[in-house]
């Protein structure tokens, strides 16, 4: 029996190189000191980053890694008439980037006077919506509101930061005109399949339409339609990955 035993043991000790069962996993890191080539220790992993003060500049810490910053947020950070666009400012391309009442000319948005009372305003003009806007212009449903283009950034369909000042402007819009559906009308650039890019395509408009009706809005009002690469606006890639709204 104890020879038995004694063979057992040996047997045991090849094959797990010192004992029997499972060895307790040792963590990947303690501290920084323990990781390499520039790598910063958290939750017991070696990983990029976990504060944006760990990564170079222009870029910020997401998920653990350096990624490049998004230029802006909100058209007023960006230059003069410029418009922000999937987190990059763009010039313009058509009126409705330029919210309520503005023009685009030239690339750059020319945008209306803000106003408290109509004698602000020239005498062509009225102050609607703490705007001073031509009479009769403004949307193509009720002055001084009017829906907005969203874009995004290459092979996505989430909402970034700098769209989100466009949809909830489109919601309170719509809130105005509750009677009207809204149709949701995504589009791709050309990379890609024509298949996938129809598919893309309706992942843009569905998000947009859940923003929406997570702020309130009637989904029964909207109606997605996945357009694809099929109508391209013909001023570059950037102002082909959007979603149009438009009154039914």
């Amino acid at each position: 029996m104890g020879k038995v035993l004694f063979v057992l043991a040996v047997a045991c000790g090849m094959l797990f190189l010192g004992g029997c069962g499972d060895k307790p996993k040792k963590p990947g890191c303690k501290g920084d000191k323990d990781c390499k080539n520039g790598l910063v220790c958290d939750a017991n992993k070696c990983v990029e980053c976990k504060t944006d003060a760990q990564c170079p500049k222009g870029k910020k810490c997401s998920g653990n890694a350096c990624v490049a910053k998004a230029q802006c947020t909100k058209d007023d950070q960006c230059a003069l008439g410029q418009v922000c666009q999937a987190g990059a400012c763009k010039p313009c391309a058509a009126d409705g980037e330029c919210g309520p009442g503005g023009r685009c000319e030239a690339g750059k948005c020319n945008r209306p006077k803000s106003c408290t009372k109509d004698e602000e305003c020239a005498d062509d003009e009225d102050c609607v919506n703490g705007l001073c806007l031509r009479q009769g212009l403004g949307s193509n449903i009720d002055a001084g509101c009017q829906l907005q283009t969203v874009y995004f950034g290459f092979d996505d369909s989430s909402i970034q930061a700098s769209e989100r000042d466009r949809l909830d402007g489109n919601y309170q819009c719509m809130t105005k005109n509750k009677t009207q559906g809204v149709l949701l009308i995504g589009h791709t650039d050309t990379s890609g399949t024509e298949e996938y890019n129809i598919a893309l395509s309706e992942r843009r408009a569905q998000s947009v339409a859940d923003y929406i009706a997570r702020l309130g809005g009637d989904p029964a009002k909207l109606q997605v339609v996945p357009k694809g690469e099929t109508e391209s606006t013909g001023t570059g890639d950037d102002k082909d990955r959007r979603v149009e709204f438009k009154w039914r």
